[in-house]
């Protein structure tokens, strides 16, 4: 069950540095956050994405400093990865477990266009939040609590320090590039004891501001034109808007993205916050259990998760990393209940998974099965073998390769698996 509340302050409970205390049954933290992301092969736009579903755990990982206990419960389930990603959206999905049946509403929504029928189906199924604690642009609400992790992966803030959780193979490349032969954050894994302790890293996070609908001013830019010119007339126009939504000095990003087959266009408004810094990873074993064999299965028991802190100037303000930074003190955060759950509750995941081709054609599931995802594979397994090669021979090289190697076998495995599953 997700229902979650702005959080009060001065409330406190006890838990030792660095703690993993949960409620429900007892399983890892990889239970609390999913992936819910997938590098495009063609885009590098990403966009918001809520996704309600039921779950049966939640926990959070605790600083002796920012413990708390809240009346409202927030965990997060474990769905099923998306196929065919192609583009990242701002969506919610609505699944619902019931006890004797099992029955479910779903579907995708963007936020600012939640329809009353669809945010009254979900109060009925026990959601306790507004629409504006949803999403408002002018109040704090749960969108400022759920950001953009590094390339496109999602996180949480979860403390009113700036506290992140994420999933494991979101911070591998950070944790790796932590790591040298001697101290392997990647092999052993690593948890600041306090915040001097915490590794800077070169990842950045991003919070969305706003989403404008500039579907209007697209439209008119582009009408009497078609095909090449329409397409080069429209990357001029978002282009355009992009530049005049965005704010260099204060570090706002805005990506224009065309939606349902370019009818409708909306301008996603990002702060982003360049000094994070890596607090705690389970090692690898626990990380990445399972490896590649369980990677893309359902289900899978696997310690997905991995804890990083965001930093800002001692005003507030996106920083480059310094010594006098501070935790960033967020909008909003999740306050994390310690309470066991129960079958039927309802639970909410807001986060930056991809879109689905769910119409697409004949003639495009034959390409994919026939030469695209065949060709990707097939190219794969080559880099795969050489570099597997060369990391046999030195832990180094290993440890220097880790990332690359898993984002690569990661591909190879979907690649393969979609075709599979076309084919059956």
């Amino acid at each position: 069950m997700v229902t979650t509340k702005e959080p009060a302050a001065g409330v406190t409970a006890e838990a030792q540095p660095g703690t993993v205390v949960g409620g429900g049954v007892g399983v890892p933290l990889s239970f609390l956050l999913h992936e819910l992301t997938i590098k495009t092969k063609n885009s590098r736009q990403i966009r918001p994405f809520l996704k309600f579903i039921s779950s049966n755990s939640a926990f959070k990982l605790m600083d002796s400093d920012e413990t708390q206990h809240f009346d409202m419960p927030f965990s997060v389930g474990l769905p099923s990865k998306i196929s065919s990603m192609k583009k990242f959206l701002v969506t919610i999905v609505l699944s619902l477990s019931l006890l004797a049946k099992t029955m479910a509403d779903e579907g995708m929504w963007l936020p600012l266009l939640l329809g009353p029928q669809v945010y009254n189906d979900m109060v009925k199924k026990g959601l306790k939040l507004t629409k504006e604690q949803l999403y408002n642009i002018n109040k704090p609400s749960l969108k400022d609590a759920i950001i953009i992790f590094g390339g496109g992966c999602t996180g949480e803030i979860v403390s009113s320090q700036g506290l992140i959780f994420t999933n494991h193979h979101c911070g591998y490349n950070a944790i790796a590039s932590a790591s040298t032969v001697e101290k392997n954050y990647l092999k052993d894994g690593f948890y600041a004891r306090n915040k001097s302790e915490e590794i800077p890293t070169t990842l950045s996070v991003q919070f969305l501001l706003r989403i404008d609908d500039v579907t209007k001013e697209v439209m008119d830019s582009l009408k009497g034109l078609s095909g090449a010119e329409r397409l080069q007339k429209q990357g001029a126009v978002l282009a355009a808007i992009n530049k005049r939504l965005s704010d260099a000095a204060q570090n706002i990003e805005t990506r224009v993205s065309a939606l349902f087959k370019g009818n409708q266009f909306l301008a996603f408004v990002y702060q982003r916050y360049t000094d994070v810094r890596l607090v705690g990873t389970p090692p690898e074993s626990v990380g990445k259990f399972g490896g590649d064999t369980d990677n893309w299965e359902w289900p899978r028991h696997t310690g997905d998760f991995s804890v990083f802190r965001v930093y800002t100037s001692a005003d507030g303000k996106p920083a480059k990393y310094t010594d006098n930074n501070v935790p960033m003190k967020p909008k909003w955060y999740l306050p994390v209940s310690l309470r066991p759950l129960k079958d039927g509750d309802f639970s909410m995941i807001w986060g930056y998974p991809g879109g689905t081709n769910r119409y697409e054609s004949s003639y495009g599931i034959k390409l994919a099965t026939d030469i695209n995802n065949p060709t990707l594979v097939n190219l794969r397994d080559v880099r795969l073998k050489y570099m597997f090669d060369e990391m046999k021979k030195d832990p180094a090289v290993k440890l220097q390769l880790a990332s690359s190697y898993a984002g690569i076998a990661n591909y190879w495995k979907f690649f393969d698996g979609e075709t599979k599953q076309l084919l059956k």
